[in-house]
């Protein structure tokens, strides 16, 4: 039986498994949608109809060293899972809507296993193939399914981030992960750009615009 714990207060509300018990649901979720540089991550999971988890939520919800615990039993416990990126230069060139969608495809494209429903979190999705999928608005917050793929699109991508701040040291990406803080849009202002960064978002407030 795959009953995974954790030794933290019990929370208020449990998520529902998945949406179509009787049908082989992947959750898919994206993460960095918003942020001025670096790729944008997308995941896919397959849980096993028998999984609980009573720390499992939104992604945004959960501390670092518990989103770490979590992707550890999501990655071992999962029937199938998997991680899509596209970076910052395909963002540019096809926007970031279409970016996420292509993220959720790529992760979907490396599942081992087939799934036969996808159930996505937010209003809008491209169709994958030919397999059916709902669309729920704060689903991280409702589907365990969906909760998982946020996890890992999130801690896969903090990776990444972390990584990339020891190359790009001056932008605190160790801790902002790309997205817009006060002390990243003033390393803009002071340093420029990088390679990573997204040059078809507001990088810097009007009043601060350079020649980027």
């Amino acid at each position: 039986m795959t009953i995974s714990t954790l030794p933290f207060k019990r929370l208020n509300k449990i998520l529902k498994l998945c949406l179509n018990k009787h049908l082989l649901e992947a959750g898919c979720d994206e993460a960095g949608r918003g942020c001025l540089a670096g790729p944008v991550f997308a995941a896919a999971v397959i849980l096993p109809k028998n999984f609980k988890n009573e720390l499992l939520n939104d992604s945004k919800q959960i501390k670092e060293k518990d989103r770490e615990e979590l992707r550890k039993i999501i990655e071992k416990e999962a029937i199938a899972y998997a991680v899509g990126q596209v970076d910052n230069l395909e963002i540019d060139e096809i926007n970031i809507l279409n970016a996420s969608f292509l993220a959720m495809h790529r992760a979907l494209d490396q599942l081992k296993t087939k799934p036969e429903f996808i159930l996505i979190d937010g209003n809008r999705f491209k169709p994958y193939k030919k397999t059916p999928h709902q669309c729920i608005v704060k689903g991280d917050g409702k589907y365990m399914n969906i909760a998982a793929a946020s996890i890992l699109a999130k801690t896969h991508r903090d990776d990444f981030m972390k990584e990339a701040a020891q190359t790009y040291i001056h932008y605190g990406w160790e801790a902002n992960m790309g997205y817009p803080t006060k002390k990243h849009r003033e390393a803009i202002r002071q340093h420029g750009t990088t390679p990573l960064h997204r040059m078809t978002f507001q990088l810097l407030p009007r009043q601060l615009e350079l020649e980027l």
